[in-house]
């Protein structure tokens, strides 16, 4: 069989076929972001002569690459900017579709080539065009930087979304019929995009796994990166940061990140966080946080799925050490810092009276950082005129005897299919593969019906009967799970974090 071949507006691409599908790895869809371009709104890509092979992933952000997951032999370069595709049929006639996907990872990390983002079975089995993308991460992205837009990360995923909107045509998708869909960090990145104005009519619909409550107000958002600049004895500016290896920044990033809470009394909860990247809600390219916005029906035309795993912070928690090692003190802290109202402690102590040290601890951070944010932004949507559907995943994965339960990031394996990465191997194990499965049939039909109909098979979410799709091996529809945590958390307000 012949390799596939598109023409895209910037030239030809070649790529592959695999087991049906037309793949196509490392498309740029802007410049590098290097030399002039660096800090800098993304530019359009130059056009080029001939056929490009689009056989590999292009490079992934500069990040810590320590982080980074699965045997997997990365492109070297500048050209951060790609996208991937896979599709069942290239060209304009198809009409397929579209899911675009964006990675998390705390704003970070993360890269579209990762094993666990291998799309050729959501491709495959919902008969749909799947797209990835690489965004700028970490200071690169993130840090508010004087002299340099903000959000220049969230700024590359609107460039990504144009060239689908200019391109897609031609390798099978719908142009009219875009899904924006990302976990965690991808997750806040759509929470963003839904209100931001660069991005308005750039998708249909949008899935978000996980999102969290972290979005910076612009004065905290610059004295972070004063602090984080500073490790490296520079300002947070153009003129000290453009002459630093981008590939050195993340360790300038790994510096603050082990000594965030000597910040406490100026960041507050934040400084308790593991990354200091967040969006900024800086008044232009991000004009408000998206709750207050889409409250008032910023995005009332985009319909959403939205949800949370049950028990999210198992996954930090297995990474910091800490299953089965928290003590009185330490919940006593995390309670006074991330729950709601002005004793936090007592409210929580009060709601879950028979709860263990480890359980309150887990279960405050659980509220704070995913699950009431996700909700809040569901109720939002809801009460600004749009329709949303809300999730929880609560299957107890089997994995290091169970440890993990319903942890964050569950939900993307079990989408992807991809069990053996990500936390697949430790939360799912060779033990839980079969139940994985079954997962995996009610998760990836619901997101591709969602991408296809606007309609994932559940009822839409309302403040009446607050009807929620429960993920699990007997899979179910009810109230919403976590009510009394709903209820301790009504009256918050989540927007921009500020000193």
């Amino acid at each position: 069989m012949s390799e596939p071949v598109v023409r895209t507006t910037a030239g030809v691409v070649c790529g592959r076929m695999e087991d049906g599908l037309a793949v196509f790895r490392g498309v740029p869809y802007a410049e590098p972001p290097v030399g002039e371009a660096r800090f800098q709104a993304p530019r359009p890509v130059s056009r080029w002569d001939g056929v490009r092979e689009a056989y590999a992933f292009g490079p992934p952000a500069p990040q810590d690459m320590s982080m980074a997951r699965g045997d997997l032999e990365m492109a070297e370069g500048d050209d951060w900017l790609t996208v991937n595709v896979w599709t069942p049929e290239p060209g304009p006639a198809a009409r397929r579709p579209v899911i675009v996907w964006i990675h998390g990872g705390a704003y970070k990390h993360g890269f579209s080539g990762s094993p666990g983002y291998d799309a050729q079975h959501i491709a495959r089995d919902g008969d749909l065009v799947f797209v990835s993308l690489n965004y700028r991460l970490g200071i690169e992205g993130f840090a508010h930087i004087d002299g340099a837009p903000a959000n220049r990360g969230l700024l590359d995923q609107v460039a990504a979304l144009e060239w689908v909107r200019e391109n897609i045509a031609a390798f099978g998708g719908d142009p009219g019929q875009v899904t924006v869909a990302g976990d965690s960090a991808g997750a806040g990145s759509i929470a963003a995009l839904l209100v931001m104005p660069s991005a308005t009519g750039l998708f249909r619909r949008a899935v978000m796994q996980s999102v969290p409550g972290t979005f910076l107000s612009g004065a905290l958002a610059r004295d972070v990166a004063t602090a984080l600049t500073a490790e490296a004895g520079l300002r947070p500016t153009i003129q000290d940061l453009s002459g630093v290896d981008p590939r050195q920044l993340p360790a300038t990033e790994q510096a603050l990140g082990s000594k965030m809470r000597q910040y406490a009394d100026r960041w507050g909860a934040f400084a308790h966080t593991l990354t200091p990247f967040s969006p900024v809600v800086d008044g232009e390219v991000l004009p408000e946080a998206p709750w207050q916005a889409l409250a008032r029906g910023a995005a009332r035309d985009v319909d959403l799925i939205a949800g949370h795993t049950r028990d999210e912070c198992r996954t930090f928690m297995m990474f910091a050490g800490q299953l089965g090692k928290i003590t009185e003190e330490q919940a006593a802290e995390a309670l006074r810092l991330f729950g709601p109202g002005d004793d936090g402690e007592a409210a929580y102590r009060a709601a879950f009276p028979d709860a263990s040290a480890e359980e309150l601890y887990e279960l405050v951070q659980n509220d704070w950082l995913f699950r009431m944010p996700t909700l809040h932004l569901a109720e939002a949507h809801a009460a600004g005129g749009g329709r949303a559907y809300l999730y929880e995943l609560a299957w107890q994965s089997p994995g290091l005897d169970g440890a993990l339960r319903a942890c964050h990031g569950l939900d993307g394996p079990l989408l992807f299919g991809t069990y053996d990465a990500h936390l697949g191997p430790a939360a799912i194990g060779p033990g839980g593969i079969d139940e994985a499965r079954e997962l995996t049939s009610q998760i990836r039909p619901a997101w591709t019906s969602f991408a296809t109909s606007g309609d994932p098979g559940w009822p839409a979410y309302d403040s009446r009967q607050r009807l929620t799709r429960i993920f699990d091996t007997s899979p179910s529809v009810a109230a919403y799970p976590e009510e009394t945590s709903r209820l301790l958390w009504q009256d918050h307000a989540f927007g921009a974090l500020t000193t």
